[in-house]
């Protein structure tokens, strides 16, 4: 290829990926997420890094087809000097563009919030603020699938599945990490059952 298609060719690549980004749909950022999860708690960022065994374990608790990265990132939170939870950013494909969901996990790794960050995908493929609701008291177990307590959503499936395996992913990464709090949670009570 000449320079002067090449010069073409990479005009038209930055004007697509120009486009792309100005589809992406942010609404939050890592810092607003983390005071929303987090109100009046002191929030640290924290690594850990996943021997090869604890990242079979993940993958075989969160049902995933491969194991997660042996590098995590997240962030704890403290209250009073005992901990609050911790927050999860996971950047996924739904379709054929990303999405961050930041899932955050009660310190017994049950999951207290699930929040989009940012969709690049066409908004009409965005399950409403409610449907993520559901997702609240939800530890690892069976439940957590969506042909169980996660119920579907005509013409955002692909979303919805992109975000229940994101907090399965996350929930598997937790207990990884602090295997006690598998043994404290609790299974999640029915949708709609009264405590």
């Amino acid at each position: 290829m000449s320079r002067k298609g090449l010069l073409a060719f990479a005009a038209v690549w930055a004007a697509l990926a120009v486009a792309a980004a100005a589809r992406a749909k942010v609404f939050l950022t890592t810092d607003e997420a983390l005071r929303l999860a987090f109100p009046d708690a002191k929030v640290e960022a924290r690594t850990a890094f996943l021997t090869e065994e604890e990242r079979r374990a993940a993958k075989a608790l969160s049902g995933e087809e491969e194991p997660p990265s042996a590098l995590v990132r997240y962030y704890a939170a403290t209250r009073d000097g005992r901990a609050a939870g911790e927050a999860y950013f996971d950047t996924h494909v739904v379709r054929t563009e990303s999405e961050t969901v930041m899932v955050v996990v009660s310190p017994d790794g049950r999951i207290v919030r699930v929040e989009v960050l940012s969709f690049s995908e066409p908004e009409e493929y965005l399950p409403r603020a409610k449907w993520y609701e559901q997702f609240r008291g939800h530890a690892l177990d069976d439940e957590l699938s969506l042909k169980r307590s996660i119920h579907p959503v005509s013409g955002a499936t692909l979303t919805a599945r992109a975000t229940t395996d994101a907090a399965r992913r996350v929930l598997a990464v937790y207990r990884v990490l602090h295997p006690a709090a598998a043994a404290t949670a609790t299974p999640a009570p029915p949708p709609g059952a009264r405590p």
